[in-house]
């Protein structure tokens, strides 16, 4: 190792971050604060509107992907299509003093949480269906008399973007905003 370099973790302290400059340590005058503080205040930082926007448009976006997959999966980008709408019709305006009140939070997260669950159930309902589809056809080529039997598992696969679907609409219920609207 070279001299006057050392590493980085000798030089992290008490005083904080501190940096080689010839023979002395400069420190930053900076208090040092954990990660979970910071990630804390960033998302407090955020507006809860924000927070629903995207929610709204994961739900409809990666159930869309997920329907990609094959013909059969029409349905699952209904499901977005539907739980957008609901989570649509549940924002509100807000005074400007109450957007960021930890009821407006809470319902900023409750539809961005609801607009992803639903996203990634819609997706992974969608890869699902593809996946036993095409073991369905290539079965069906092989021996008819397996048809049924696979297109049954084929409707358990589907029932997870329904399960999903399930549980946006419960999420999307924890979304109230305050009482006084602007």
């Amino acid at each position: 190792m070279k001299k006057g370099i050392r590493s980085a973790n000798r030089w992290r302290g008490e005083k904080g971050f501190g940096i080689r400059a010839g023979d002395k340590e400069v420190t930053s005058s900076l208090p040092r604060m954990s990660s979970a503080s910071s990630w804390t205040r960033a998302l407090t930082q955020i507006s809860p509107y924000t927070f629903a926007a995207i929610g709204i448009a994961i739900s409809i976006g990666v159930s869309v992907l997920g329907a990609a997959c094959v013909i059969f999966c029409e349905a699952v980008a209904i499901y977005g299509v539907i739980v957008a709408i609901i989570l649509q019709t549940k924002l509100e305006s807000v005074s400007s003093s109450q957007i960021y009140a930890p009821e407006s939070l809470r319902a900023g997260y409750a539809i961005f949480a609801s607009g992803i669950i639903v996203g990634f159930a819609n997706l992974v309902c969608g890869l699902c269906v593809g996946i036993i589809g095409s073991s369905c056809a290539l079965s069906d080529a092989q021996n008819s008399t397996l048809f049924v039997k696979i297109l049954v598992i084929e409707i358990f696969g589907s029932a997870l973007g329904l399960f999903g679907v399930i549980v946006g609409i419960i999420m999307s219920a924890q979304a109230t905003w305050p009482a006084g609207t602007g």
